[in-house]
């Protein structure tokens, strides 16, 4: 289970800020046996609580530059106001994790929760907290995380009887299953302990100036025999809070009020009467997450976006800047066809074929819609899925087009990208991500070959859908897009430059990416940006309309879609959930985010309805990822901690 933790300063000239700040770190590192998934910890100075939490290691946490502010103000706070006789307070609780329910991917899931003016930490597992949630239809729930609902309990309680210790009562009289907790509310003077299984334990020195308290005993002994503690604070007893029982410990004073009956039918017990209550105090979240980033009033976009800003009324620069997309039209298309056509049936036009759902619907509309003859070209890299083999077979035997596959040497692709994510995860770099896809940018080399080997000229791409650019690519190597289009072989030749000098610059910082890959890498550069692009973009003639795409091909070929995401971009690629988890985890936004921006612009999509499609294809596609993990040879639980742990835009 978790490890809960805490402790509580009085007015002391013989305690300091030093002393203070390594009782926490103590404290921190003996629980991390507990759990090492994610860390947080809520400060209480008498005028605000400021909460901070994040996924990872105690080191990671710790290692935080906003962990340093934090606890460098209150600290600063509090010993000012000892120095000044003045009334001095500071309590500190602190968690650390393992993950039960609820995601530690998502910020909100670890704790502290903060919910109604209450901040909580709580180790155990709650396993009636669905029919609670039901019970209670007026709390809101906002997390997936079991202790939410102690929170919004507790607080609801206590609105209705100004007595914490019924309140409690109440709460525990309600649960089913194991809740050790400490909680802070924003209009009590008090830490409220509780628990119902006896796992805390506390040792309060004789001149009430230091209380500190952990899951186990032993937590405690260590911290008392580190830094001098006991030499420092005095005589510090270590005494059990017994299952079934709670305490309040004042703020001010450190007086302790103790409490039973947890869990007993609250019928039965009296109100305790109200604790004394102070002004109240604000709470302030240090972990700001993706979710409560500042966002454009008319797309998705965050504050987070490349080269980002919003004007008066809150519109992004993107969308004050955006021109409806004007494809070139059906009868351009048939005209640019038209002298490839073959008079006796024969193959005349290759089209690139990944079994995406553009692709596949791309292939159908030339074999149908066009009547021409076309051959589909694949390009195995090592990383098309299958899932997107399997609609590439649905596509091909159905239509009774010839498919040829060109493959790369998959052992060794994959052994590239494995060097260059590992290279990417000891200096975590954005705009870098895109390196771990650079092995597929072969397919323009093998497309022009083919062409030459069959004789077909034609070669039709089924990419260059605009609403489905991602010029954040670029743009988080620093490269302003200056319109929209095709983010690569699109860019100007001076920016294909300054891309290129990026790259140059980091590989000079991070020696990890000087590996085997390099040649490889500069050839997909040279294949993206020096060779001629002369294929033609079926979608700078058609509009674009996912609805009619997505029909169409699960109507007529039963196209197969993933089972751990709604959204159906991408699902081919097997790199794609693991970039996207990096950008959402690092940046605060998806690729996906990009493309529902687009569709609002275009007018097919409300804003709305953007968010909630975003909140579906943003959740982390754990299956994906441990599948692209295991075919690349990377061990994903430490590569999700060092992501989580990296520096974010937010």
């Amino acid at each position: 289970m978790c490890g809960i933790f805490g402790v509580v300063y009085g007015r002391d000239a013989s305690l300091d800020a030093a002393f203070a700040g390594q009782v926490v770190e103590t404290l921190f590192r003996c629980s991390e046996a507990r759990g090492r998934e994610a860390a947080g910890l809520a400060v209480h100075d008498g005028d605000t609580i400021h909460v901070l939490k994040q996924a990872g290691s105690v080191d990671q946490f710790l290692a935080n530059p906003k962990y340093g502010e934090v606890m460098a103000g209150a600290l600063r706070r509090w010993t000012a106001a000892v120095r000044e006789g003045r009334a001095a307070t500071l309590s500190i609780t602190g968690h650390s994790r393992l993950v039960t329910n609820g995601a530690q991917t998502e910020g909100d899931n670890n704790q502290p929760v903060v919910a109604r003016g209450s901040v909580m930490i709580h180790n155990g597992i709650i396993v009636n907290d669905a029919r609670l949630w039901n019970a209670n239809p007026d709390l809101v729930r906002r997390t997936e995380v079991d202790t939410e609902v102690l929170v919004n309990l507790l607080r609801k309680h206590f609105e209705a009887s100004n007595d914490v210790v019924w309140a409690t009562r109440k709460v525990y009289a309600q649960i089913e299953g194991a809740a050790s907790v400490a909680c802070f509310l924003d209009d009590v003077s008090n830490l409220l302990l509780a628990t119902n299984t006896g796992s805390l334990f506390f040792a309060l020195n004789e001149r009430r100036t230091f209380l500190a308290f952990a899951s186990e005993r032993f937590i405690l002994q260590r911290l008392l025999e580190s830094h001098d503690v006991a030499e420092r604070v005095g005589p510090c007893p270590i005494e059990p809070l017994h299952a079934g029982s709670g305490m309040l410990v004042n703020l001010q004073d450190l007086g302790i009020e103790s409490f039973n009956s947890l869990g007993k039918p609250v019928a039965d017990l009296p109100l305790a009467g109200a604790p004394a209550a102070h002004s109240k105090v604000a709470i302030h979240d240090h972990t700001k997450t993706g979710k409560n980033l500042r966002r454009c009033k008319k797309c998705i976009l965050p504050e987070t976006y490349p080269f980002m800003d919003f004007d008066v009324d809150g519109v992004c620069r993107y969308c004050r800047n955006w021109r409806t997309i004007a494809v070139k039209g059906e009868e351009a298309l048939l005209k640019a066809v038209e002298p490839y056509r073959s008079k006796d049936g024969s193959p005349d036009v290759i089209v690139a074929f990944s079994g995406g759902r553009d692709s596949a619907w791309g292939l159908h509309y030339v074999k149908k819609n066009l009547g021409m003859n076309p051959v589909a070209f694949t390009y195995d890299w090592g990383l098309v899925t299958d899932l997107a083999r399997r609609n590439q077979a649905r596509l091909c035997g159905k239509l009774g087009v010839e498919h040829i596959l060109r493959s790369a040497d998959i052992p060794t692709k994959r052994r590239y990208v494995r060097k260059n994510v590992e290279a990417w995860l000891k200096q975590p770099e954005l705009g870098m991500v895109t390196l771990f896809t650079a092995g597929d940018k072969q397919f323009y080399k093998y497309a022009r070959e083919l062409r030459k080997e069959t004789g077909i000229k034609l070669v039709i791409f089924c990419t260059g859908n605009m609403i489905e650019d991602t010029p954040y690519k670029t743009g988080l190597c620093g490269i302003r897009e200056k319109d929209h289009g095709m983010t690569l072989t699109g860019l100007h030749q001076w920016d294909e430059f300054r891309l290129l000098w990026y790259y140059f610059k980091n590989y000079a910082k991070n020696p990890g990416y000087w590996n085997e890959s390099l040649k490889d890498t500069l050839d997909a550069y040279y294949q993206t940006f020096v060779v001629k692009d002369d294929f033609l973009y079926l979608f700078h003639y058609l509009k674009w309309d996912e609805r009619t795409i997505v029909d169409t091909i699960r109507s007529e070929y039963d196209w197969e879609v993933a089972t751990d995401t709604t959204t159906t971009w991408r699902i081919g690629d097997g790199t794609a959930p693991f970039y996207n988890y990096i950008y959402m985890t690092l940046a605060g936004f998806s690729e996906d985010e990009v493309m529902l921006s687009n569709m609002i612009r275009e007018g097919v999509l409300t804003r709305d309805e953007a968010f909630k499609k975003a909140e579906e294809f943003n959740r982390p596609r754990w299956p994906s990822l441990r599948e692209y993990a295991q075919i690349v040879g990377f061990n994903l639980e430490e590569a999700i901690q060092r992501i989580n742990a990296a520096p974010k835009l937010y």
